[in-house]
């Protein structure tokens, strides 16, 4: 999961709002339902499928799909967290930012919805870490409050989810405290967060972003030949995946130029 630069959040001082606030109920969120129970799984497939393609028009049909799921059955999770997947990644992708602001808006409630159903849900918490990174991005005036929460929910995810989306708490947890600004202003710690992308690479070494994670940190701490080093292996990763047909690898590779056009392999 891709979590676009803190440093452009920036704790923004001049202008501090709630990044959570009451959540819509579920049947103001997806609409009425149009689904009974017993459909949920084939909703839940069809919206898998529609992610994977990673179209804007197929994503947004599998964010549809997967509250529609969440309304026919108010005892399953799995249609609130998909749809805070799919907002998430809308939120980075939607050419307008009106757009990208409602998508940010709507992975924050389907995350808030999502741990209101199951409390203390480590799949829950780490969604709405995420949501919550996407909306301080697009509603800068929420940032100063979202970073120490984002922190809070994955460090509680860290301690009982680690090996989440291919180590995804310790990566995001690492990048938040690379890439926030550190003490008074901000939870930022790029030693600490050395440590978390050192073990997300060290339980997921075959996945590109935690590879382009270590990377980050490394250049933050000031260690440019192993970030060299970790950068090189995400490109071939990369390239691997994106030989394989991974939709995904495109924007991992572009990634490792941005990174090298910020300095962190010189």
């Amino acid at each position: 999961m891709r979590l676009r630069s803190l440093a452009a959040w920036s704790i923004l001082l001049g202008g501090c709002a709630p990044a959570l606030r009451e959540p819509p109920t579920m049947a103001e969120l997806a609409g009425e339902t149009r689904h009974a129970a017993d459909e949920v799984d084939r909703l839940l497939a069809k919206a898998r499928q529609l992610y994977e393609e990673l179209s804007l028009e197929s994503v947004r049909q599998a964010s549809n799909a997967w509250l529609e799921a969440a309304a026919a059955d108010s005892s399953r999770v799995q249609g609130l967290h998909g749809s805070a997947r799919a907002n998430v990644w809308l939120a980075g992708h939607e050419p307008v930012a009106v757009d990208r602001g409602a998508a940010a808006l709507t992975a924050v409630q389907s995350a808030q919805l999502c741990g209101e159903r199951a409390p203390g849900s480590p799949v829950c918490d780490y969604w709405l870490a995420l949501a919550l990174g996407v909306q301080a991005r697009e509603r800068r005036s929420t940032a100063h409050d979202a970073l120490p929460r984002m922190v809070e929910l994955l460090e509680r995810v860290v301690a009982e989810r680690p090996e989440l989306e291919q180590a995804g708490p310790h990566r995001v947890l690492a990048l938040v405290l690379v890439r926030a600004p550190g003490w008074p202003a901000g939870p930022g710690d790029p030693d600490l967060g050395l440590e978390h992308a050192r073990e997300a690479a060290a339980r997921e070494p075959g996945y590109p972003p935690n590879q382009l994670c270590l990377a980050e940190a490394l250049a933050a701490v000031g260690d440019r030949e192993a970030s060299r080093r970790a950068l090189e292996r995400g490109a071939e990763l990369a390239r691997k995946w994106l030989d394989s047909g991974d939709r995904r690898a495109g924007e991992w590779l572009e990634e490792v130029e941005a990174a090298r056009s910020r300095g962190w392999a010189k």
